[in-house]
């Protein structure tokens, strides 16, 4: 095994990530450069309010046409390893691992519950009353995103067509490995995140059997994973003739155990080498870092050495991302998703589309500029002093671990124009960035040490969404040189089942760069007002839902009268 330093030039790594809506693939070199990119969309289906299904065939199909993208026109023989990440999504195949259904029209293209889907909420209920021990590992209350509460739903809804059929559930990212390599081993970082596996004493049978799930116990766990291994493993003889075929690759290179995407992300940023930056994290432990992975939905990974226990938070889970290091997993559901929605559902959103097509402009790069005018002399933060959002849209991850909450908006006027838009966005961008503080501070209170933000993924290519991240968490945010940091991530997975790298952490230190620094803008001093409303969000959004539905009650009889 040759250190970093010594390995031959011009070798290179393919990393495959598939996130909610597509597929990419990036070639990297050993010095996390990226030297080709290519994407691909990817289909969903929403047969029903909350029900997210998509297609391993499908997404398999995808990662084949991106791979061989990217690697037209060089010698295929330099590449020494290949490693994806996905989302956390539940993957359902029979004994002969052909796909099932997983919805009541018995469609079994459609063999993949997304990780946003929120069907099993009656599951997770029950599910979080048993108050069981696993559950202290994932802040002390599950979430309808994890796989248990799913497979509870497939055996109490779809029975015949899909549970008493089924052979193997992967989480996508296992899924992927299985199909490169015929290995089914699981990775840790899957199973200890998403499905109450612990790194130091395995299953835990008495949960499965209290929940109802006791089946899965048998043939020791072959259906869920019997086989664990920590991300980067190289797994079986690597890339199988058949799979090298349909990606392009040449048979036998090495394929690692998988990561889920947010923690590719991490991996991609956390480990960057920050000196001469001004930085107090240089003189700190990557202990002081916390990744935050934001795109669809926004994630917070905070490491430590020793177990920290966080309210409302996942975790802690050992070796989950880092080896060696215990992973705390703070998240916001659907935070991208949510800024598109604001904006696209606004009246005033094909007046946006019209002058930013004119510009050869994004929306939110207009949006952005418009904020810029509008402001006057004041920081653009004021705009929103009267105007507040709560982003709980699609219930609340971390730190309330609470489902049921909803998103609002108050302080709202008649005015439906392009400058109220502009407005109503930063108020959503800001939500979300005091989100992320709330997340912070539940984790410093709990034992962690944090000083420096290091944001990856598709809202990190959003100056608005990095500034105010800065100024609302009073933290600078470190950017990537290279701002695919997921895939770079999914490459060191690769780097490392090749042999290049001696250890994960020496292929993060070496194949990540900062690109840029953002410092927090001391002027914006009216933030901390608004601090306030997220902090009460949950008591004064109940209160306000009570009112209304008092409200509703009394029209309601008011109306049978008349």
């Amino acid at each position: 095994m040759m250190s970093g330093g010594d390995q031959e030039p011009g070798h290179y790594y393919v990393g495959i990530d598939v996130g909610t809506g597509s597929v990419r693939a990036a070639l990297v070199d050993q010095r996390g450069i990226l030297l080709a990119f290519a994407e691909r969309p990817i289909k969903k289906w929403e047969p029903q309010f909350n029900h997210h299904e998509q297609s391993s065939e499908d997404i398999w199909a995808a990662c084949c046409h991106v791979t061989k993208k990217i690697v037209q026109g060089i010698d295929v023989h330099r590449i020494r390893g290949l490693g994806f990440d996905a989302t956390c999504s539940l993957v359902v195949l029979d004994k002969q691992f052909h796909p099932l259904p997983v919805n009541h029209e018995g469609d079994s293209y459609r063999n993949i519950i997304m990780w946003l889907d929120h069907r099993a909420v009656s599951q997770v209920h029950r599910i979080n009353k048993t108050k069981h021990d696993v559950l202290q590992y994932v802040g002390g209350v599950m979430s309808v995103e994890m796989q248990a509460p799913k497979l509870l739903w497939l055996k109490e809804n779809l029975r015949e067509t899909c549970w008493d059929k089924a052979g193997h559930f992967f989480d996508l990212p296992d899924f992927l490995s299985w199909k490169a390599t015929g290995v089914t081993a699981r990775s840790l970082c899957s199973l200890v995140c998403k499905w109450t596996y612990s790194a130091e004493k395995g299953w835990d049978d008495s949960f499965w059997k209290m929940i109802g799930l006791e089946d899965l116990i048998g043939d020791n766990y072959s259906k869920i994973g019997n086989l664990v291994l920590p991300p980067g493993t190289s797994l079986g003889s690597g890339l199988t003739p058949e799979a090298a075929k349909e990606l392009g690759l040449p048979p036998g290179i090495a394929v690692a155990a998988s990561l889920i995407d947010a923690h590719a992300g991490g991996l991609g940023v956390i480990g960057a080498d920050v000196r001469g930056y001004g930085l107090v994290c240089e003189e700190q432990p990557v202990t002081s870092r916390l990744a935050v992975i934001c795109g669809t939905s926004s994630c917070h990974m905070g490491i430590s050495k020793d177990p920290i226990f966080v309210p409302g938070v996942w975790g802690p889970y050992f070796s989950a991302m880092v080896p060696g290091f215990w992973l705390n997993e703070g998240g916001q559901s659907v935070t991208g998703k949510l800024i598109d929605h604001m904006v696209q559902s606004h009246a005033a959103f094909p007046e946006l589309q019209a002058k930013a097509t004119a510009r050869c402009q994004s929306i939110y790069a207009y949006l952005n500029s418009h904020l810029d005018l509008i402001k006057k002399a004041q920081p653009v933060g004021f705009l929103t002093v009267d105007l507040h959002v709560w982003p709980d849209f699609h219930g609340n991850r971390s730190p309330l671990a609470d489902l049921t909450l909803k998103g609002m908006v108050t302080g709202l006027t008649l005015s439906q124009g392009l400058d109220d838009l502009a407005i109503l966005y930063l108020a959503t961008v800001q939500a979300i960035a005091f989100g992320t503080r709330f997340i912070i501070e539940a984790m410093q209170t709990a034992g962690h040490s944090l000083s420096t933000l290091f944001l990856c993924g598709g809202l990190s290519k959003n100056p608005l969404f990095v500034q105010m991240h800065a100024d609302i968490t009073g933290m600078p945010v470190v950017l990537s040189q290279e701002v695919e940091s997921v895939l770079v991530g999914a490459a060191v997975l690769g780097a490392c089942a090749s042999g290049d790298f001696t250890s994960v952490q020496e292929a993060m230190a070496r194949m990540s760069k900062v690109g840029k620094v953002v410092f927090p803008r001391r002027e914006d001093k009216k933030i901390s007002r608004k601090y306030l409303y997220v902090k009460m969000r949950k008591f004064l959004h109940k209160r306000v839902m009570y009112h209304i539905q008092v409200y509703t009650d009394i029209m309601t009889r008011s109306i049978k009268y008349f």
